[in-house]
């Protein structure tokens, strides 16, 4: 009987705990799904961002795929290289960056003291691999545009190809070479093969190049649009916008040209070629106090050759024989230092020599010049060479090769039509002569401070064209 009583009183206390047991289980459950809910939106932590990349990281990025670095970043990375180098002398990896490094370096700087430094890193490199060292190999092409030896660049980057045909950052290497000595067709395969391969701002730079020397200005201006609006690294989209200024100066567009160097420079304080690009803006707008001293920033920092005879031919415009004189020796200063590094500054110490000092002389510089590497370049400035030593016979074959597009000469350059025209007027070719010095000026009227001046005068004494029916001597071409 006792344990009959005691079950339903069990039972009743059973009960009872478990009805207040309930709402605690309740009470728990919704504080869990509230404070839940409170995890929820409280926000979670995130992972911490990597840093950005060093200086020397982006000019190592930079230098491998072939753009253009910072000169900061290109001291970091010359630091920590040549400390690599020291610790590990058989590095050859490290020794092919270093070498590349110092060549970007005297680029950038117009220092080609830097030149025979990236030679040694680079042949050190190809000395401890010298199996299959396509970046030593690629670095030894780049030293040699960067030189003006388009032979040995030539070589060297068809060798590099040779071992990695699908690299695409040898393939802007020769079409630089194949520019230099004046293959143009070869020029066009290599970048039709290239974008094949790659895409991106640094082929589309490469493609504007290859398109302005073929005459095709509307592209290339297209193609480094492009190439600058996709640019990630200042220095890089700095580079693309300073050859978007060179190209609008070149078609005659001033303040187009001005607008681009501007920016390059704000992206780039570096930047002495589009620094020196706004020099050449300014004169052209008349504006020659400001050209002046953009010029004189652009040579304290970067004193190259081309930007000294462009100041010395503004300041004898001006009537300032004696200023132009400095730059003219500043100009032969840097040519010997150029000697030195094992770089060649013929071309332009041809034109100088030409135009302001011995004409002979330049002819003798210039004829082993195009014997060597038949470019372009080197037709125009033989020609007006061999003009001024007064040989305009022979001159004008090599103005031919430098303006007709059946002959290669597809650029459409003020300065070498107003050497041609110049030509073709001392041979008596008037009719000639009159068509290529107006289309110079119709390409840019402001081409030069003092050869401008003279296309000018020449079309006035030229006079109109005769009356129809009426015959001039010509020759025919044009």
């Amino acid at each position: 009987m006792e344990n009959q009583q005691e079950g339903p009183v069990r039972q009743e206390s059973s009960s009872k705990r478990c009805g207040r047991a309930r709402p605690v289980l309740i009470a728990s459950v919704a504080g869990c799904a509230v404070l839940g809910g409170v995890l929820v939106l409280l926000p979670r932590e995130r992972p911490a961002e990597p840093p950005p990349p060093s200086p020397g990281a982006l000019a190592m990025a930079a230098v491998g795929s072939g753009v253009p670095a910072a000169l900061p970043g290109l001291a970091e990375l010359i630091d920590e290289r040549e400390k690599a180098v020291r610790t590990r002398p058989g590095d050859a990896t490290s020794w092919a960056v270093l070498g590349a490094a110092y060549v970007e370096q005297g680029r950038r700087l117009a220092d080609p003291a830097y030149y025979p430094r990236a030679e040694r890193a680079l042949r050190t490199s190809l000395k401890a691999r010298p199996q299959r060292n396509t970046r030593a190999l690629s670095g030894l092409a780049a030293l040699s545009n960067a030189r003006r030896d388009f032979p040995a660049a030539r070589r060297w980057g068809e060798a590099a190809l040779k071992l990695e045909p699908r690299r695409w950052t040898t393939y802007p290497l020769l079409i630089d070479a194949y520019t230099g000595l004046g293959e143009h067709k070869a020029a066009k395969r290599t970048l039709d093969r290239l974008t094949e391969l790659r895409s991106g701002p640094a082929v589309l730079a490469r493609a504007a190049a290859v398109y302005r020397d073929r005459g095709w200005r509307e592209d290339a201006a297209a193609a480094l649009a492009d190439a600058a609006a996709g640019a990630r690294a200042p220095a890089e989209r700095a580079a693309y916008l300073e050859r978007a200024g060179q190209l609008a100066w070149e078609r005659g567009d001033f303040d187009d040209a001005l607008r681009h160097f501007r920016e390059a420079v704000r992206l780039d304080p570096d930047q002495r070629a589009a620094q020196a690009g706004q020099g050449r803006a300014l004169a052209s707008l008349g504006r020659t106090t400001e050209a002046l001293n953009a010029y004189r920033v652009a040579l304290a920092r970067q004193p190259c050759p081309q930007y000294a005879l462009e100041l010395g031919e503004l300041y004898e415009s001006l009537g300032m024989p004696e200023a132009a004189r400095v730059q003219y020796d500043l100009l032969r200063e840097r040519v010997r230092g150029a000697v030195a590094g094992g770089a060649d500054e013929d071309v332009v110490l041809g034109r100088f020599e030409a135009d302001h000092g011995d004409p002979k002389a330049a002819v003798r510089r210039l004829r082993a010049e195009f014997e060597r590497q038949p470019g372009t370049e080197v037709a125009d400035a033989l020609g007006w060479a061999l003009y001024r030593a007064g040989e305009p016979g022979e001159a004008l074959r090599f103005a031919l090769a430098a303006t007709d597009p059946e002959r290669g000469g597809g650029v459409r350059d003020a300065l070498y039509m107003y050497h041609r025209g110049m030509i073709e007027r001392k041979l008596e070719r008037y009719g000639a002569a009159r068509r290529h010095l107006a289309e110079a000026l119709r390409i840019n009227p402001h081409f030069s401070p003092l050869h401008a001046r003279a296309a000018r005068a020449a079309v006035e004494a030229l006079g109109e064209p005769p009356d129809e029916g009426v015959p001039e001597m010509d020759d025919g071409a044009g």
